[in-house]
């Protein structure tokens, strides 16, 4: 006769079967075969304590590090706790999936032409938040067919989740100076993805730190922003600026954004184990609307109401068109000086929007301290 109120999938309350060491360790390596077979990079399983992560977090907060993300405030140390995240959590299965768009155009040509426009190579494609959840969801629906109901929580940049140090420790890379996660045998260019298990499966070990001497990471930061090796400082990090800060980008920075519009790969752009970085295999990351290598001219052209339908699915889209136009004006103002970039920038001179409106200004006003200094 079934219970009353029969227990969710997702419930850590839920009955397990009690697994021998053997079988425990079975089931870890078919979760791993589950995983690969649904298109994931790596995977690994690691514990639940984070306490030296846990103290370096709440130093970096203390330093006020995180500039405006203040959610990270908000939870706090829960981020180094998963086990109060997901009350019942005994591992997490960490995944890698690797997202370099094999038919994107050359980061340094594009970087090295100031009318063209950079997008940080994550995000040419689709957003990568739902396919990863669903198959982490595929994932635990594997294991709920095989074991019954269990206690899980996918997690996708979805809640306070430390997921380098959770990667780490479950044996997918080492976190490098640049303060990304770092693969021997695959570079940094991969997402990450989590899901919390209420199941004792045995854990993988971290790999030792392979960064070594090289400091290329914090001498090609346009803004000092790796402010020492494994330090990043939010503040001064153009992905931050471009993507995650509402306001004005602070005048310090404009000329260093150079023409990076969204997001900065400069730190893995020169990072030597990208060479074995491999390609992803998602067509979905692949490329849309030409976003390798646009012209600044013409994104600065793009009304809310195009910006909003070419960029449906991205991860761009979440910014808005304000935040997207104050970027490209940033860039415009950086471009050669021409007249099509002057009238390019009039267009928008009495936007609606006075963050806009500013930097604008900014911009026009480097148009023609570069005019004059060459004598055009």
């Amino acid at each position: 006769m079934p219970t009353e109120n029969p227990p969710r999938p997702d419930d850590p309350t839920a009955p397990t079967t009690a697994l021998s060491l053997a079988a425990l360790d079975a089931l870890a390596m078919e979760v791993k075969a589950v995983a690969r077979g649904l298109g994931f990079s790596d995977v690994g399983i690691t514990g639940v304590a984070l306490p030296e992560d846990e103290t370096r977090l709440l130093a970096w907060l203390a330093a006020g590090h995180h500039g405006s993300l203040h959610y990270m405030e908000r939870f706090g140390a829960q981020r180094a706790r998963p086990a109060e995240l997901k009350p019942g959590t005994l591992r997490v299965i960490s995944v890698r999936l690797d997202y370099y768009p094999s038919t994107a155009a050359d980061p340094g040509e594009v970087l090295a032409d100031g009318s063209l426009a950079y997008v940080s190579r994550y995000a040419l494609g689709r957003d990568y938040h739902r396919l990863m959840r669903n198959r982490l969801q595929d994932l635990a629906e594997a294991l709920t067919a095989k074991l019954g109901p269990f206690g899980h929580r996918v997690f996708v940049d979805s809640g306070p989740v430390m997921e380098k140090p959770l990667a780490r420790n479950a044996g997918l890379g080492w976190i490098g100076k640049h303060t990304n996660l770092l693969a021997r045998d695959a570079g940094s260019w991969f997402f990450l993805g989590e899901l919390f298990v209420a199941l004792p499966l045995p854990v993988d070990s971290a790999p030792d730190d392979h960064c070594g001497t090289c400091t290329a990471c914090l001498t090609a930061c346009p803004t000092g922003a790796i402010i020492a090796p494994y330090q990043l400082d939010a503040r001064r990090c153009l992905s931050y600026l471009t993507i995650e800060h509402a306001g004005a980008i602070p005048e310090e920075f404009r000329v260093a954004l150079g023409n990076r519009i969204y997001g900065c790969d400069d730190c893995q752009l020169v990072c030597p184990w990208n060479k074995y970085a491999r390609f992803t295999r998602e067509a979905a990351f692949e490329p849309r609307h030409g976003l390798d290598a646009p012209r600044l001219i013409d994104l600065f052209a793009w009304s809310e109401e195009q910006f909003l339908e070419r960029l449906a699915g991205s991860a761009i889209r979440r910014i808005g068109h304000e935040r997207w136009l104050r970027n490209l004006a940033v860039a415009l103002g950086n471009a050669p000086a021409s007249a099509a970039v002057t009238t390019a920038l009039l267009s928008r001179a009495e936007h609606a929007s006075a963050l806009v409106r500013e930097h604008v200004a900014w911009a026009l006003a480097r148009q023609q301290h570069s005019a004059a200094a060459q004598g055009l």
